[in-house]
């Protein structure tokens, strides 16, 4: 089954911040791998639950499911992203 890939409007804020080769990357591997399999990433718990958090390198994408489509809620290297 093919998700719908969706953005939250801060994801344009972390995008701006990674070098360009990097953000390259990710996208490529959210629009090719995240958009079929939306279970590849890693469920979180705690205070996070019912996130997943899907890792390219040393950065981390989270995102939800919602029916058919992967909300993507924001991309950040790995020592940032589960900061407010």
């Amino acid at each position: 089954m093919e998700y719908n890939i969706f953005y939250k409007s801060s994801v344009k804020k972390d995008l701006r911040k990674i070098d360009k080769k990097e953000l390259l990357t990710i996208l490529s591997n959210i629009e090719n791998k995240l958009r079929y399999n939306p279970l590849i990433g890693k469920e979180l718990k705690g205070e996070f639950s019912g996130l997943f958090s899907y890792r390219i390198g040393d950065f981390r994408v989270i995102y939800t499911i919602l029916e058919n489509i992967v909300l993507i809620l924001r991309i950040s290297h790995r020592k940032d992203v589960y900061k407010s």
